[in-house]
C-alpha cells in the first residue's frame, strides 16, 4: 500500500474532555494504556499529569508514523503497540489506568484518501487498519437486506431500506467507489437537510464505518479486556460520541458496578455478585462552555469513568449491554 499523505499539523488535534478526564482520575501515576492512540493527545496529557509510562495502542499505522515526530523525548516511557484495544490484556496487565476515545479520529477524517468523510471526495475506504475489506467492497457486494440491516442497527437510519435499495440500484450501473458518489446516493433518498442539521449522509457513513471496522464488537470485547487488564484501584475512562456507544459503556459499567437492574423503578437495586467497578462519578460527564468554545467536536461527547475493585474479572452478555446485533449474528 502506498504511504498515506500526512494531515496538516498546523491545527493540532485537541483531545475531547481531557481536562475533566484528568480531574476525575487525579492524581495520575504509574502505567496507563491509551487504547485509541491516534494523534497522541491523551497520551501526552497523561504524561503531563504524572503518568510514568504509557502503552499506546492503535490499529492505524499512520498513528505511529506521526508519533515519530514528537515521541523521542519520552524514550522507553512510551511504548507503541500496534493492535486493537480488544486485546489490550494481551499487551499489558496490572495497569493503573486505561483511556479509550471511541470512533474515528480527526487525523483520519482530515485525509480525503482514507475515505471517512462525505465532505470531500476520496476513495470509499474507511479502514482504520488500512487493510482488509473496504467500505467500497461492502457497498458493492453486500445483499440489499444486509445493507439495510447495517444502516438501521449501526447508524440508526430510519430510511435504511430506501437507501439500501438505491445503493443496489446504483451499483448495477457502475461500481460505487468514491465518498461523494455514495453521499449523493444517500442525499437523494432523504429530505434536504435544514440549516444546523447533520448532513443527510452522516448516519449512513457512520454505519458503514462501524461495520468495516467491527467497532461495536471491538468495544464489547475491549470493555471486558479492560476489566482483566486493570489492577485494583485502576481507572477506566471512556469517551464516546453517539448514543449506541454510550449506552454500551453505561450498561457495562452499571452491570459491573453491581447495579443489576430492577423489576420496576420502585424495586431496590439487586447486587448479584461482588462489583468489579465503582462508578466515579455515577453519571456521564459532558463538555462545559469552555470546552465547547475551544473544541466544537466535543458537542456530542460523553465521558464515563469507573475505578476497578479487587473482584475477579468476568464476562458480560453482549445483548445485555445493548450491543447492536445484525440479523446474521442473532440467535
Amino acid at each position: 500500500m502506498a504511504r498515506a499523505a500526512r494531515p496538516d499539523n498546523s491545527d493540532p488535534h485537541v483531545p475531547v474532555l481531557l481536562r475533566p478526564l484528568l480531574d476525575a482520575v487525579a492524581p495520575v501515576s504509574g502505567t496507563w494504556l491509551d487504547g485509541t492512540f491516534g494523534a497522541g493527545g491523551y497520551t501526552r496529557g497523561l504524561f503531563d499529569a504524572g503518568a510514568t509510562r504509557v502503552i499506546a495502542v492503535d490499529r492505524d499505522p499512520l498513528a505511529f508514523e506521526l508519533a515519530a515526530e514528537w515521541a523521542a523525548p519520552y524514550g522507553d516511557r512510551l511504548v507503541m503497540q500496534p493492535g486493537v484495544f480488544s486485546r489490550m490484556d494481551e499487551y499489558a496487565s496490572d495497569l493503573d489506568g486505561i483511556v479509550l476515545d471511541l470512533g474515528v479520529s480527526s487525523m483520519q477524517i482530515d485525509l480525503a484518501e482514507r475515505g471517512f468523510s462525505f465532505m470531500r471526495d476520496g476513495p470509499l475506504d474507511m479502514r482504520m487498519s488500512q487493510s482488509g475489506p473496504s467500505a467500497a467492497d461492502l457497498v458493492n457486494t453486500a445483499p440489499e437486506a444486509d445493507l439495510a440491516d447495517i444502516l438501521f442497527h449501526y447508524g440508526e437510519e430510519r430510511a435504511s431500506r430506501r437507501i439500501a435499495r438505491a445503493i443496489v440500484r446504483a451499483r448495477t450501473e457502475a461500481p460505487i467507489t468514491t465518498t461523494l458518489a455514495l453521499a449523493g446516493i444517500v442525499e437523494r433518498c432523504l429530505p434536504r437537510s435544514k440549516p444546523g442539521q447533520s448532513h443527510a449522509a452522516t448516519r449512513s457513513f457512520q454505519a458503514l464505518r462501524i461495520a468495516v471496522n467491527t467497532e461495536y464488537e471491538e468495544l464489547y470485547q475491549g470493555l471486558m479486556a479492560a476489566e482483566r487488564a486493570l489492577k485494583p484501584g485502576g481507572w477506566l475512562a471512556v469517551v464516546s460520541f453517539h448514543s449506541i456507544e454510550d449506552r454500551m459503556v453505561k450498561r457495562f459499567l452499571q452491570s459491573r458496578a453491581g447495579l443489576g437492574g430492577r423489576a420496576n423503578r420502585y424495586a431496590p437495586e439487586i447486587e448479584t455478585e461482588p462489583p468489579q467497578f465503582a462508578l466515579k462519578p455515577r453519571k456521564a460527564i459532558g463538555p462545559d462552555e469552555t470546552e465547547l468554545a475551544a473544541n466544537p467536536r466535543s458537542r456530542s461527547a460523553r465521558l464515563r469513568v469507573a475505578q476497578r475493585t479487587d473482584a475477579p474479572a468476568g464476562r458480560v452478555d453482549a445483548k445485555a449491554i445493548g450491543t447492536p446485533q445484525l440479523k446474521e449474528n442473532r440467535k
